[in-house]
């Protein structure tokens, strides 16, 4: 599952850049790469949304799963 946190995480980062460059500058990028409004770019455009709904509705269990591990207590290892 942590796989799947780290590449929503990295499409939201993409997402948000995107947006970003749309806001300062009116550039989107992703149109400009796939087409205005091709199946493609939608496709990008609803896959950082599926993204983001991940993100948004398993941010606890991320936070658990990132975040548990560090303050689990340590096993005593063989030696």
């Amino acid at each position: 599952m942590k796989s799947l946190d780290v590449v929503a995480a990295a499409l939201l980062v993409i997402g948000g850049l995107n947006w970003g460059l749309v806001g300062a500058a009116n550039f989107d990028l992703v149109a400009t790469i796939f087409g205005e409004m091709s199946p493609l770019s939608r496709l990008v455009y609803v896959v950082v949304g599926v993204a983001a709904l991940y993100q948004a509705l398993q941010w606890k269990a991320i936070q658990h799963r990132w975040f548990a591990a560090q303050t689990a207590p340590l096993r005593p290892t063989a030696r």
